[in-house]
């Protein structure tokens, strides 16, 4: 049985699969690009084969491809999160001080982050303290949040127990102020802009009422 959050069932939202593709369409030709922890590692997968994307890892890798087909992977590479990955035909190795470098100086065009809570400002919380099945510290998605040109943001819309992840101000633990410039859920693709948070796409069998409701935030529409 679909899980029920709010007014509407999941299965007529986006799939993690069909959200990574979303995100995916819109990373340009020759960006280098950061893809954090957890649900924002899909996105490889379905970037297209003919783009030139560089995909960068903090753990030291710049070129990373798709993930290796069943049985192929290589245990001595892997993601900042520990899966098993490709590396593309001129990809490169480097030590840490070296990734955090190309971080730091705004070597990145576009990083994807995971997320607990964004505001309509644009504020970022993606780490909790204390917490059983939490990410127990901010690692590097500090440094992404500031370092790169563009943070996106891919989360589900809504907690299991239904509550909104789109926030007037986050009560989680902040990653860094003001830094998200697009959200992508199961329900829709939000722009962060500088008079609050515009709808420029609805996930097929959302419409603009129940979207407005689940969130809980106030929302302008442009999608469509």
């Amino acid at each position: 049985m679909p899980r029920e959050t709010g007014v509407r069932a999941l299965s007529e939202r986006w799939s993690r699969d069909q959200l990574a593709a979303r995100v995916a369409r819109d990373i340009p030709e020759g960006a280098y690009v950061n893809l954090g922890i957890g649900l924002p590692t899909l996105v490889a997968s379905h970037l297209p084969r003919e783009r030139e994307i560089f995909l960068h890892s903090e753990n030291g890798l710049l070129c990373m491809g798709p993930p290796p087909a069943p049985g192929a992977a290589d245990p001595d590479l892997v993601n900042a999160g520990k899966q098993p990955v490709t590396l593309l035909t001129g990809g490169a190795f480097f030590d840490h001080a070296e990734s955090f470098a190309m971080v730091r100086g705004g070597h990145l065009d576009i990083c994807v982050l995971g997320a607990f809570q964004v505001s309509v400002h644009g504020d970022l919380a993606n780490w909790h303290s204390g917490e059983q099945d939490a990410i127990p510290a901010v690692g590097g998605a500090m440094d992404l949040a500031l370092g790169a040109a563009r943070v996106f943001v891919m989360m589900e819309h809504c907690t299991r127990d239904g509550q909104s992840k789109l926030v007037r101000e986050c009560t989680a633990p902040l990653t860094a102020s003001r830094c998200v410039h697009r959200i992508y859920t199961d329900l829709a693709v939000i722009d962060v802009t500088p008079t609050g948070l515009c709808v420029v796409e609805l996930a097929d069998g959302v419409k603009p009422d129940e979207l407005i409701a689940l969130s809980g935030v106030p929302l302008e529409m442009r999608h469509g």
